[in-house]
């Protein structure tokens, strides 16, 4: 799902490289379809699904001699996971779009590589109690949820003092606020250690990234807000620690390669050996950890008081986040603005403590007109 993003392509890289282990099923994206094509041609999946309906007849012109099936729009994403055929689903789909796949995922009892930290933060609670239900089991990607997810192998029942996620800073931490005012697009997609999309990109620029990470933490590993923290690790060598009872702390070290969480999450629970960069911690010699400046980077502040309301409130975090990170790119507002849309809207909508699935997608609708409304404001 979303195979023509940053993580589906590197999901392509590892499938490539283990060819013994891997056969692709399906492939989906939603309106690259140049590169859907391509990919298509290339792994020979049975079926290809394009969101957009309106590049349909392109992509089944391409495909139709290569006998691949082609399907279009948005219900057949989520329809495609219904296949007696499919072992494992890697959500790879950006924000909020992931979410009725995602769910089509949890019913048909499919397992899950998940790299989608938005639709945990807007339905983590129904994704949790829909996933128990239907025995599904959901393997994190993202690095940190990863790193998390192996310290805990073993431990059973073993009680839980606190988890620890570590933030580069993005290509801004030592950026003033005054300086963050003048920053531009490409200075924001830039970031130092990691190759990631768009939306991840400026999401990481701003570090909303890793307040999507934390409460994504809470549902996927059964936290409270408090045992959640945050320290900045600009190397991306740790990627996360867990404090247990009896005061120890395990960590997972990696090189900054999304490659590494994304196999791990395929391969579970073996471990294959690959072509990927080993880590070297006498040429690294020092691993250094520092606070964060959360007056600074606004958005994480946000984050963490979302996570604390609860109910409806993270689904209005990143309905107004989404908006404001395309008016960004798109050259609407500045930098600093994309905070001050998320906190505006944050301000305007009512809570809901327990929302329904239908009163969730009725916040995201509403918070998404609020916010262009805060965006045209702002930008005149």
């Amino acid at each position: 799902m979303g195979s023509t993003g940053s993580v589906g392509t590197q999901a392509l890289q590892i499938i490539e490289e283990q060819t013994d282990y891997f056969q692709v099923e399906v492939l989906t994206a939603f309106e690259n379809s140049k590169l859907l094509i391509e990919q298509a041609i290339r792994y020979k999946p049975n079926v290809v699904v394009i969101g957009n309906d309106n590049y349909y007849q392109e992509v089944f012109d391409a495909l139709d001699p290569q006998n691949i099936q082609v399907y279009a729009g948005e219900k057949a994403i989520e329809q495609v996971v219904e296949m007696d055929t499919i072992d494992m689903v890697l959500m790879a789909i950006v924000g909020f779009n992931a979410l009725k796949p995602l769910l089509a995922a949890i019913e048909n009892k499919k397992p899950i590589a998940l790299a989608n930290k938005e639709s945990l933060v807007v339905a983590g609670q129904i994704i949790s109690e829909r996933a128990l239900q239907a025995g599904t089991q959901i393997i994190p990607v993202d690095s940190e949820h990863s790193a998390i997810f192996q310290s805990l192998m073993g431990e059973l029942n073993n009680p839980i003092s606190k988890i620890v996620l570590t933030a580069s800073g993005g290509p801004f931490l030592n950026y003033s606020f005054n300086e963050l005012k003048n920053v531009s697009v490409k200075q924001a997609l830039n970031h130092p250690n990691w190759k990631m999309g768009n939306k991840v990109s400026i999401d990481s620029a701003t570090m909303m990234n890793k307040g999507f990470e934390a409460i994504a933490a809470k549902w996927l590993f059964d936290l409270k807000p408090h045992q959640i923290e945050m320290i900045i690790h600009q190397q991306s060598i740790v990627h996360s620690f867990v404090y247990f009872a009896d005061a120890t702390v395990k960590a997972t070290l990696s090189q900054p390669d999304m490659r590494i969480p994304i196999q791990f999450a395929l391969t579970y629970p073996n471990r294959l050996e690959n072509s990927l960069e080993q880590l070297d911690l006498l040429k690294i010699a020092k691993l250094e950890f520092a606070e964060i400046d959360t007056k600074k980077f606004t958005n994480l502040a946000l984050a963490f008081e979302a996570m604390k309301a609860g109910g409806n409130t993270p689904c209005v975090l990143n309905a107004s986040n989404e908006l404001a990170v395309q008016a960004f790119l798109s050259g609407r507002i500045g930098f600093v603005e994309i905070s001050k849309v998320v906190e505006q809207s944050l301000s305007k909508m009512s809570l809901i403590q327990k929302p329904s699935l239908d009163e969730l997608f009725q916040t995201d609708f509403e918070t998404r007109k609020k916010a262009e409304e805060i965006i045209n404001k702002l930008s005149k």
